[in-house]
């Protein structure tokens, strides 16, 4: 089960009682900020892209953004292109709604998009459609193993 793999990558990191399990759904970014009580914005979306060599990337973005073509194209050298609800589950281990930076089937590479430094906190899925972790910037980065911070979404200003 995906958030029993997240739990477990939050246990080797004396994290696993931060996790927050709810009796809503957190499926979507405004699900999510109904039910942690915060703005959308302040939810760390996980976004999953076919990358090079048949493999996956992650990004990471802010609940208010949207993937820019033209930054995209210019960060990694190729046209976004998301990955089906099957490929997202075969890639991350992770369904639809509860897709995160944790926990994962394959080691993947994990980028942070620069929207998500207006915050002190934010809120990533944890593996299921209703649970969630408070997180600083700081230990997004850390404990998602990102590889580098990111320009490549648009409509946050």
């Amino acid at each position: 089960m995906s958030i029993e793999n997240v739990k477990a990558h939050f246990r080797a990191l004396n994290r696993e009682q931060d996790v927050m399990e709810f009796d809503s759904s957190s499926a979507t970014v405004e699900k999510a900020a109904e039910t942690i009580g915060v703005i959308p914005a302040r939810i760390a979306k996980t976004l999953s892209f076919h990358g090079e060599g048949g493999s996956a990337i992650l990004v990471v973005s802010a609940g208010d953004t949207k993937v820019d073509n033209k930054k995209f194209r210019t960060e990694f050298g190729f046209k976004p292109k998301m990955l089906s609800p099957e490929e997202v589950l075969e890639q991350t281990g992770h369904a639809v709604g509860g897709v995160c930076p944790f926990g994962l089937t394959h080691e993947l590479d994990v980028y942070l998009d620069v929207s998500l430094k207006r915050f002190d906190t934010l809120f990533p899925a944890c593996g299921s459609s209703n649970s969630a972790i408070e997180l600083t910037c700081g230990e997004l980065e850390q404990y998602s193993g990102g590889k580098a911070w990111i320009d490549v979404c648009k409509d946050w200003d």
